[in-house]
Parts: structure tokens; C-alpha cells; sequence
């Protein structure tokens, strides 16, 4: 049960970043505006760098799908990754710009791949010993 929930969080979370992936390529103004920022010549670079780091994190995400969809052993490294990740960034934004809404999303987000990759860790373990 804890795979099938790890699994459609992280489908969900690798829609989210590519979708954002694809609008700091290809509707850069749109993208800045959901993060409040305008752009404009002084953004461009800003958003350029944002895409490229998004489609990093979406990589990531993809790896990490593939990992425990195939009950590959090392998959906890990539959802840890994740996870702690998206925790602090959460934490971050709401800490440093008082926005609540990534702090649900995100950190939410980091906390449930965490918490369910412990559960498929736990449930892998007692599988080996009996």
C-alpha cells in the first residue's frame, strides 16, 4: 500500500515540475508571475536558470518513479532526496517570504515521500525476516 501511495505522489509531483519546467521555457512571463515576480530583461536570465534547475528536480523525480516502480534497491537515496528537498524549500519560501501556500505544497509534498519512503523500508525489512 505504501509503493502504490509513494508511487502516485511522485507521478504527481513529476507532472507539477514538468508542467513548471515547461512554462519557464516556454511562457517564462506566466511562470515568474506565479512566484510574484515580473518579468522583464532584468528576470530573463532568472527564469532561464529556474527551468534549467526545474528540469533538473523533474529528472530527479522521473529517476526516482523509475526506481520504486521497479522495486530497485536503491530507490530510498532518490525519494529521501526528494523529499528533504522539497521540505526545504518549503520551509524556506514560507521563512523568507511568508508564503503559506508552498510551505503546504511542497513541504506536504517532502513529508509524504519521506514518511511513505520509511514505510516501504519497513515493510521490505519484515518482508526479509520471515
Amino acid at each position: 500500500m505504501a509503493r502504490t501511495l509513494l508511487l502516485v505522489v511522485l507521478f504527481i509531483a513529476l507532472l507539477l515540475e514538468v508542467a513548471l519546467t515547461g512554462g519557464a521555457f516556454f511562457a517564462p512571463g506566466f511562470t515568474l508571475a506565479q512566484f510574484g515576480v515580473k518579468y522583464g530583461p532584468e528576470t530573463t536570465f532568472l527564469t532561464y536558470i529556474l527551468g534549467w534547475l526545474l528540469g533538473f528536480v523533474s529528472l530527479v523525480t522521473l529517476v526516482a518513479f523509475f526506481q520504486v516502480q521497479q522495486r530497485r534497491p536503491g530507490f530510498a537515496t532518490w525519494c529521501y532526496l526528494l523529499g528533504f528537498w522539497w521540505i526545504g524549500i518549503g520551509v524556506g519560501i514560507y521563512y523568507a517570504f511568508g508564503k503559506p501556500d508552498n510551505l503546504l505544497l511542497d513541504s506536504v509534498k517532502g513529508l509524504l515521500i519521506v514518511i511513505l519512503t520509511w514505510r516501504c523500508q519497513a515493510s521490505r525489512i519484515m518482508a526479509r525476516r520471515y
